[in-house]
């Protein structure tokens, strides 16, 4: 079974990975493989254009977890989208010294539940869980993951609503 966690930058995939695999599991860190996929750069916006359709029909499935913030786009099981409150994920970026611009859109893209809308539309309610992290650390995440991913946790989202942080500076 493949496991995806997703979410937006900051709100905690990398770590709960890490605590993951601490715990035996096996993790795909999915940063690790687009090299070959990507196709241009976004000066502008400062990322990497990826080509996704290619990146998902040549991606293998794993027997575990997969984590980043395009994990909703592959073939997975069951997905955990994390989320964050857009303060708390704004000094998260800050500390890892992401440019103004990008803090605000991705704090921006938070409130506006992005990923969590592109996951709704790609798998069923029953193959997904959303799990807010702010105020959480690796371990409590990773603990809830396991839970859903061995069925102990039931599916679950949309309770969180943050659309009163868009616009709001720091």
């Amino acid at each position: 079974m493949m496991c995806g966690i997703t979410g937006t930058p900051g709100t905690g995939k990398s770590l709960i990975g890490e605590e993951l695999s601490r715990r035996g599991h096996t993790i795909v860190h999915l940063t690790t493989t687009v090299g070959p996929y990507v196709i241009d750069e976004d000066d502008e916006r400062n990322v990497q254009v990826i080509d996704t359709d290619r990146w998902v029909a040549e991606f293998r499935p794993v027997d575990g977890f997969v984590e980043g913030h395009m994990a909703h786009y592959l073939p997975c099981d069951k997905i955990v989208v994390l989320r964050c409150r857009p303060d708390e994920l704004k000094k998260r970026l800050a500390q890892r010294k992401y440019p103004e611009k990008k803090i605000r859109e991705n704090a921006d893209a938070e409130a506006l539940d992005v990923i969590l809308v592109e996951t709704v539309e790609a798998f069923e309610p029953g193959q997904i869980l959303e799990l807010d992290t702010t105020g959480h650390d690796a371990a409590y995440g990773a603990g809830i993951i396991e839970g859903f991913a061995r069925g102990a946790i039931p599916a679950d989202f949309g309770h969180i609503d943050w659309s009163g942080y868009l616009g709001v500076q720091p």
